[in-house]
């Protein structure tokens, strides 16, 4: 018996099970592929709080450590020590790592009583300390991300990882670019009476070769005022909520 392909009937069964054979696909891809997504996710996390720290690709600075060096690399110049930070109290504990800051975001935006959960890192490399610091904001078009980290003084940053989910090529998405980060690199999140400041991504900067690292500001990118923005909020907010802590460790 022949089938009629011209009734709407065989249309809508055709479309039926066309999405139910898709989607038992993709349910099946995903589940398989869930505990190397996951792998990648912690080596790519790995390789930016390194990179904020300094611990770059000995063959280019510029560039990541390489994804299979990534672990050992971390476990080198951070290893145990992570912290979760609630107010003024640190919790070291490896579960730092797994704390996700948009999702402690969500959390605080549904209860404003939420004690905020706040990861931090502290890397040593050369004799140095490094406390890198995870943060995340909005951009233009969507969110912005990153990791700073600071001198163990909590004064100055020694290096800077941004990135972004989908800001305009050329314009927002240069955050990722050296030219910029790189500008962060020396610069003072306290103002000349030591309080703290944050740093400012400023348009029309009477700085724009970043010499003055006492500014508090760094140049803004060409046509892309908003991200830029964007990332003056996140760096402001993200370094301004660990300074409780961090005032008990000068102490």
């Amino acid at each position: 018996m022949a089938i009629n392909t011209d009734k709407n009937s065989y249309t809508i069964i055709f479309a039926i099970a066309m999405v139910v054979v898709v989607g038992s696909l993709l349910a099946f891809t995903a589940s398989s592929l869930k505990d190397k997504i996951a792998a990648n996710k912690r080596t790519e996390k790995q390789q930016n709080i390194l990179f904020a720290m300094g611990v770059t690709d000995t063959e280019d600075p510029s560039e990541f450590v390489p994804a299979e060096e990534a672990e050992e690399l971390f476990n080198k110049y951070v290893g145990e020590d992570k912290y979760i930070i609630t107010g003024s109290t640190a919790q070291k504990t490896e579960e730092a790592f797994n704390i996700e800051v948009k999702k402690e975001n969500d959390k605080l935006k549904q209860d404003t009583n939420y004690q905020r959960k706040m990861p931090l890192f502290i890397g040593k490399k050369d004799g140095e300390e490094f406390y890198i610091v995870p943060m995340r904001g909005n951009g233009l078009w969507d969110a912005i991300w990153g990791y700073v980290s600071l001198d163990k003084e909590f004064k100055t940053v020694k290096g800077a990882f941004f990135d972004h989910k989908g800001e305009t090529p050329g314009l927002g998405a240069n955050i990722k670019e050296a030219y910029f980060r790189d500008d962060f690199i020396g610069e003072s999140i306290l103002d000349a009476s030591g309080n703290y400041k944050g740093i400012t991504v400023k348009k029309g900067n009477a700085d724009p070769k970043n010499v003055d690292k006492t500014d508090n500001e760094v140049d803004a990118m060409a046509g892309a005022t908003i991200t830029g923005d964007g990332v003056t909020a996140m760096v402001k907010k993200g370094i301004k909520m660990y300074q409780p802590y961090f005032a008990t460790l000068k102490k």
